[in-house]
């Protein structure tokens, strides 16, 4: 028998919103070389979606199809279960519709629950739309909320922005931005150091450098801009390089949030911790738009899908780039393994 370690990890890949360039994006997708040497896929959708995102993008990628759970598991290599849920030509490109967002909910459902029941070693999906997807489930929030609806996980679960050189942690990420200073805590901040820590060494970074942002200008200059630095964030780092001298981790700041991002760099420090949402997503996505990744931290698997929208702009027109999907692909991948290797 083979060693389950050593086999190619599989991957739920679910189809995000049909009006933009999800279609287009998982066509390109399974055409990647990683998607048939590193990986072994299980798509989830509607296969006349797929077939028009293929033309779209103007290739055929091999992609059996079956019509069940069970039988696509069971099935050798990439292989594509069809909910026949949704036909193409009533999809409006460009515009959030509810159509749009039962076929990404149903997707991205199926996908977690093989995900939660150990099925699968990790999930990547293509780009959703949140209007299309409130459409269609109204308590959606967020991907993370419907994680938790849907399989009942009730552990911490935090968005990670993921570069090739560095990651972007935050404290507080979908609040006003008049609630951030009342949203932080010591501990809140420790919570997000180890969450950060722990998701890195899964992606394969055995001693994690982590830098801290500020809040306020300066990181408040002493308290001439704002006391938060002196009354919440540099006690929590403090605490936290406490533990940093056991757990074999490095952590420095708080630092300017408007150099920070430069220092990491630098100095080689492998992710920023930011306070709140833009701090770091304004960085991020200048630094790398095209192959920025998100990552939901804190499940027992991998969870990516590339940090951009569903750019209904360009929708149909077959230039979508493909580099922030393949870049959420090998994050999963290699997450999944490193999971396996621990196990």
């Amino acid at each position: 028998m083979t060693d389950r370690t050593e086999e190619l990890p599989t991957l739920a890949v679910a189809m995000g919103d049909p009006g933009g360039i999800s279609p287009e994006l998982t066509a390109r997708l399974v055409d990647l070389p990683e998607a048939r040497d590193e990986a072994r896929l299980v798509v989830i959708g509607d296969r006349r979606v797929f077939d028009e995102g293929a033309r779209i993008a103007g290739i055929a990628p091999e992609l059996p199809t079956v019509g069940d759970m069970e039988t696509a598991l069971a099935t050798d290599g990439n292989v594509f279960v069809d909910l026949g849920h949704l036909d193409p030509a009533t999809v409006t490109r460009g515009t959030a519709e509810k159509a749009g967002g039962d076929f990404a909910c149903r997707n991205f459902r199926e996908a977690l629950l093989l995900a939660h029941a150990g099925k699968v070693d990790g999930i990547c999906f293509t780009p959703f739309n949140k209007q299309a997807m409130r459409y269609s489930f109204p308590g959606y929030d967020d991907e993370i909320r419907f994680v938790a609806d849907v399989t009942g996980f009730n552990g911490k679960i935090r968005e990670f922005n993921v570069l090739e050189k560095i990651w972007n942690a935050r404290v507080t990420s979908h609040v006003p931005l008049k609630e951030v200073s009342d949203n932080l805590s010591e501990d809140k901040i420790l919570a997000e150091v180890d969450l950060t820590v722990r998701c890195l060494r899964r992606a394969g970074i055995d001693r994690p450098r982590i830098a801290v942002a500020g809040l306020n200008p300066h990181a408040g200059d002493g308290g001439s801009f704002g006391t938060e630095e002196i009354e919440i964030i540099e006690p929590a780092v403090a605490r936290a390089k406490e533990r940093a001298e056991t757990e074999d981790f490095e952590i420095e700041g708080p630092y300017p949030s408007d150099t920070v991002f430069l220092r990491a760099l630098k100095e080689d420090y492998h992710a920023v911790l930011t306070m709140y949402h833009d701090q770091g997503q304004i960085a991020m996505k200048m630094m790398g738009f095209d192959k920025g990744v998100t990552m939901m931290g804190g499940l027992p698997y991998p969870l990516c899908t590339p940090a951009h929208g569903t750019a209904y702009d360009i929708a149909g027109k077959g230039i979508a780039d493909v580099g922030a999907t393949r870049e959420a692909l090998r994050l999963a991948i290699r997450m999944a393994r490193t999971a396996r290797q621990a196990a």
